[in-house]
């Protein structure tokens, strides 16, 4: 084995071990692992899938582990081990001695003659014997969030909320990888064009069937792309991308976008408006703002005004009745996008999704009044809990009684199927976008 891979699987239990012991999250952990070891690209992709499929099916392995594991292991050890099983049960193009030489041998490394001895026991166990069978599981959400690696609570609620069967197929779409997918800047360049020009520069793109300004990539990262730093697109995803049109938006409107960073969305409705109106985009922390105003000045949209601001106070900044539209993106607890942040599902609670619906309450009557009469306020969240999203909205008609739902009926033709009259649920499972809520209401 060449000393690059040897660093490759090094590199990832470091990634996986800080995940777990600092609560970090992988995807920015992970970006400072390539930059700081430079690896080529063959290698970041190893490392991405060795990282998160093992952070992904982390019960999954333990699982499997159990019944060849005696008595206490350090942490990095259990890591070593579940990071080594994750490429011999799901990974084909790895040789088994392969892997076992890269464990020992880390494990010389780190630890003692002892580790080395015990990391390869367990593992030529696991293959003369085979892994423990998972229908000796006879609960059947225990089962599905074993299989899956989702936690017990989260599966009994939304069991509860939704159903075994679709809870299930939620769970398994979860652990699938998600594809990169980018916003067309319609404002500089047609999709079909775009399409051209990311494949002359040697990706893999196609068209979207679902947005009618999205493109899906297969191969090549688009970030990375000569059309993305010319400002040609923006990389969102598609669930995300209907937000813009649940607002309905009219030439020369202003527009208050109130969870805006890092102006994903802030960026599509100012293209939307065509250079026209105002977009208002506001966030808590300067560091994100300032990846706003960098989104918007490479696509070149200066209809964006940026401000460090909590939106719990919009109202000591904007006038009463000074909006058309308004856009509550709300923090939420990000249960629809466990593909991309699979360290999520482990350190939430359920007293967590509590928590946050009183800071979406917040928000949603701060921004309330700023809206003109027969203005839209549109909410949405990138998770998938009936109470988290219908419950906040039932608790925010009751004390706004000068709202009302309305209907999303602005949507690309493709999204009708998932709508019920004023609120959308999209499940990671419908069309492989992120799993993601929209509702709808209007100021009388």
């Amino acid at each position: 084995m060449s000393k690059r891979n040897k660093t490759v699987r090094e590199a990832a239990l470091d990634v996986i071990e800080a995940v777990e012991k600092n609560q970090s999250y992988s995807n920015l952990l992970l970006n400072h692992v390539i930059e700081k070891n430079q690896l080529p690209s063959k290698d970041i992709g190893l490392l991405t899938e060795l990282t998160y499929g093992t952070i992904q099916r982390k019960m999954t392995l333990d699982f499997y582990l159990a019944p060849f594991i005696k008595g206490k292991l350090d942490e990095w050890v259990r890591q070593l081990l579940r990071l080594s099983l994750y490429q011999l049960v799901y990974l084909d193009r790895i040789p088994d001695r392969a892997v076992f030489f890269e464990a020992v041998e880390i494990a010389k490394k780190r630890g003692h003659k002892g580790i080395s001895g015990l990391v390869n026991g367990v593992l030529r166990s696991v293959q003369r014997k085979g892994l423990p069978s998972l229908d000796s599981i006879k609960d059947p959400i225990e089962r599905v969030a074993i299989e899956t690696s989702h936690p017990y609570w989260l599966v009994k609620r939304w069991e509860e909320q939704f159903g075994l069967e679709k809870t299930k197929e939620m769970c398994e779409t979860n652990l699938i990888a998600p594809k990169q997918s980018a916003r067309v800047n319609t404002t500089r360049i047609n999709r079909e064009e775009l399409v051209k020009r990311l494949t002359d520069e040697g990706n893999e793109v196609k068209e979207s069937t679902i947005v009618p300004e999205a493109i899906q990539s297969l191969r090549g990262n688009l970030a990375k792309s000569e059309a993305y730093r010319d400002g040609h697109c923006t990389i969102q995803d598609e669930s995300s991308m209907l937000v813009s049109y649940a607002l309905k938006l009219e030439q020369g409107m202003k527009v208050l976008d109130a969870c805006a960073a890092p102006g994903g969305k802030t960026t599509h409705i100012a293209e939307k408006l065509s250079g026209t109106g105002e977009v208002h985009a506001l966030d808590l922390h300067k560091h994100k703002v300032k990846l706003i105003d960098e989104n918007a000045t490479r696509l070149g949209l200066n209809n964006v005004k940026s401000t460090t601001l909590d939106s719990r106070n919009a109202g000591e900044k904007f006038e009463k009745e000074s909006f058309d539209r308004i856009l509550v993106d709300a923090p939420c607890s990000g249960l629809g996008v466990l593909r991309r942040k699979p360290d999520i599902k482990y350190a939430k609670k359920e007293s967590d999704l509590l928590s946050l619906q009183k800071i979406q309450l917040d928000i949603l009557s701060a921004v309330a009044p700023l809206l003109k009469k027969d203005g839209l306020l549109v909410y949405s969240t990138c998770t998938v809990d009936q109470n988290e999203n219908e419950g906040t909205i039932s608790a925010f008609l009751s004390d706004h009684p000068e709202f009302e739902p309305h209907a999303l009926d602005g949507l690309p033709d493709s999204i009708t199927p998932f709508i019920s009259e004023d609120k959308l649920q999209i499940f990671p499972q419908d069309f492989g976008g992120d799993g993601f809520f929209i509702s709808c209401f209007i100021k009388k």
